[in-house]
């Protein structure tokens, strides 16, 4: 079995690597929060631009108007849809990163619990060292009393 020290170094790495995996999950979280945050404002963009095309419809447009505002939605929908692509990865990324985060934990953890009964056997061996020196001891009172 390995040594405190070493189990202690063990744990003290495990954590670094459990730090570092929470940090690239917080910033895969983030990005998500970005993409979504893009998207919702390129949709808000779009029914604005719709709404305002529709009051110049209503008012009268021409053909070329009309032609740029097909071609400009045609643009922004493209970028939506791109926007999606870009959350979709987003999220992939924050779900390897969480998956991550989590066996690092996990081992971290394992670490941990291996340091624990090791400290308790060494703990349980100390006690059983003082009582056998107990028992000699009071063997030896015994003997020597008679």
């Amino acid at each position: 079995m390995a040594s405190q020290s070493q189990l202690k170094t063990l744990i003290e790495l495990a954590q670094r690597e459990t730090d570092d995996a929470a940090k690239r999950l917080g910033a895969a979280l983030k990005a998500v929060a970005e993409a979504e945050q893009k998207h919702d404002m390129l949709i808000g963009y779009r029914d604005e631009y719709v709404k305002r095309f529709e009051a110049a419809q209503a008012a009268g447009i021409t053909p070329m108007a009309y032609r740029n505002f097909q071609a400009f939605m045609g643009k922004l929908d493209n970028a939506i849809t791109g926007q999606q692509e870009v959350i979709r990865h987003a999220e992939q990324r924050s779900v390897q990163e969480k998956q991550a985060w989590q066996a690092s934990e996990r081992k971290r953890m394992s670490y941990t619990t291996l340091n624990e009964r090791a400290a308790a056997a060494a703990l349980k061996l100390e006690a059983k060292r003082d009582q056998k020196q107990m028992d000699e001891h009071a063997a030896r009172q015994a003997y020597y009393k008679r």
